[in-house]
């Protein structure tokens, strides 16, 4: 053997090195083709090894564009998907493939100001958005020792709702009524008082027409909202699977903000995480969006063809709006779900599903909106289950006895209108409702703050409205709200940080009768001017 001869036993050894250096990965897919397409679903033979909700890839051979779906149907020989993108591309014979992947979205925020579909692409025609992060569209809500308990209020900056129906960070508060009677503009006016405040607002539009989601974008645009808000819009000409996905993928944008501090990295005790607020406008399209995918998919249909998982559906979207515990970094999303009623009828099959999900309901009247009470709150059936919890001290003491005040005087006027003799006390108090009643009512896109909130209630309770006539009521609020902000600031301050004790109490009483000497004489010069002319 001469010396520059190989044993066996190197080429073994060097066999084994190289081999041991080699970190191959097996990508696992399994193939197959498509049977039978049409109204955006796709039914694809064999795939014996996918997962239910997980993302399916079809490779169109007319375009050779990629289109993606999602599997719904695990029958013995086939699977039935649902199709996303361009369906048009999707033809029988196509191969399909699975990717062992549940389905993702892009978030980041890079997104603040945009208007995207449900898949987190642009729709806006403003460029592309660079995402730094993907989050699955559905994801197991928090546990309970992940959570904390409501406490931080949602100002509104709507009096009727702050003071009788408060809303807390975390909490699921529904918006329900019949339609044209302001409930996209009770959610729009939110967003707006979230200015300032550190919210991440996400307004998800379903099966709304494209025209209708570019006037919201184009009012938040000029309020200045616009820059904390996220519009995720699946219009009513997008197929029912992406109507569907709307507010799961609005649900994963909100998380990303809820789990990740300001840096972009998870929120801890020392990292805290963010505050959402999401509207789902609204809920009872989606649940109709689901009942077509269901019932092309050949699902068996329950009450009002519904399927049977449609309460699980909202259940586990909703369980997603949560208040996170201190070690989780006290982040919050808080959900505004909204649901139409046909006729005022709240005990239809979608409504009473929602309303057990929920923290409590803002349910608004037809009646009301048309007499002109806006917004059409109803407060006898409107609650929050969360309370006083999520209220300022304040807002608590000036706001305890509005609900029976107003609910006993919608009694007595009922009464009064046999024209019976009134007493004296029934007169009072028929009085003071009526002028409270008006003092509810707000134009849109003028939200008030909690100070000036707490402030107009008391001067209400406190009788200051009960010798003014009805049309001077909401003068009168307005001209008082501007008299404290011009100079009165400290004073609002005071009873936005602490408890109305006898000291604030005297002067509140003392500022507010100031005012009103001003403005009955300047009310009273007015009118007389007007007489002698």
């Amino acid at each position: 053997m001469t010396e520059n001869s190989i044993s066996s036993e190197q080429i073994l050894e060097n066999l084994r090195k190289n081999l041991s250096a080699i970190n191959a990965t097996v990508d696992k897919q399994e193939a197959s083709v498509v049977i039978e397409v049409g109204d955006g679903i796709a039914h694809v033979s064999g795939l014996k090894s996918a997962m239910a909700g997980e993302l399916l890839k079809f490779s169109s051979s007319s375009t050779g564009r990629d289109v993606y779906g999602l599997a719904q149907n695990l029958d013995a020989d086939e699977v039935g998907a649902v199709l996303f993108g361009n369906v048009e591309d999707v033809k029988e014979g196509d191969e399909c493939r699975t990717t062992g992947r549940v389905m993702d979205i892009p978030v980041g925020h890079a997104m603040l100001g945009r208007v995207v579909n449900p898949l987190g692409q642009p729709i806006d025609g403003l460029g592309d958005i660079v995402a730094t992060h993907r989050r699955p569209i559905e994801f197991k809500a928090p546990g309970v020792i992940d959570r904390t308990p409501v406490c931080e209020p949602v100002q509104t900056g709507l009096l009727a709702i702050d003071s009788m129906v408060p809303i807390g960070r975390g909490q699921r508060e529904l918006i329900i009524g019949d339609r044209k009677t302001g409930k996209t503009a009770i959610a729009i006016d939110a967003i707006l008082n979230q200015r300032g405040k550190g919210m991440v607002c996400i307004y998800v539009a379903i099966g709304q027409k494209a025209s209708t989601v570019a006037n919201i974008r184009e009012t938040l645009a000029q309020h200045g909202a616009l820059d904390y808000t996220i519009i995720v819009s699946a219009t009513a000409a997008d197929s029912a699977p992406m109507q569907y996905i709307a507010p799961m993928a609005g649900a994963a944008i909100g998380e990303f903000f809820m789990y990740n501090g300001e840096d972009g990295k998870p929120a801890s005790e020392t990292n805290p995480g963010g505050h959402v607020l999401v509207i789902y406008d609204d809920l009872s399209k989606q649940a109709v969006a689901y009942r077509q995918m269901s019932l092309t998919l050949h699902r068996p249909p329950g009450r009002e063809a519904y399927p049977g998982d449609i309460f699980y559906l909202h259940s586990r979207l909703l369980e997603r709006a949560v208040k996170m515990s201190k070690k989780n970094g006290y982040g919050s999303m808080t959900a505004l779900p909204i649901i139409e009623t046909q006729d005022g009828d709240v005990s239809a099959y979608i409504p009473t599903n929602v309303i057990s999900i929920t923290d409590g309901q803002i349910y608004l009247q037809s009646e009301l909106f048309f007499q002109g009470q806006r917004p059409a709150v109803d407060v006898g059936i409107s609650v929050s289950r969360v309370g006083g919890d999520a209220q300022t001290k304040a807002m608590k003491q000036v706001a305890g006895n509005l609900r029976l005040d107003l609910a006993s005087y919608q009694e007595l006027a009922g009464f009064t209108q046999f024209g019976s003799d009134l007493d004296e006390a029934t007169q009072k108090q028929l009085t003071h409702g009526a002028r409270m009643t008006e003092l509810l009512k707000q134009p849109r896109y003028k939200p008030f703050e909690v100070g000036e909130q707490i402030v107009t209630l008391f001067a209400g309770n406190e009788g200051f409205l009960d010798d003014l006539e009805i049309a001077d009521v909401l003068p009168f609020r307005a001209e008082l709200i501007e008299y404290m902000d011009n100079g009165f600031g400290s004073l609002l301050d005071k009873v936005r940080a602490k408890k109305i004790d006898d000291d604030t109490k005297a002067e509140l009483l003392r500022v507010i009768g100031d005012f009103k000497q001003q403005f009955m004489a300047k009310h009273h010069s007015d009118v007389s001017g007007s007489e002698e002319n």
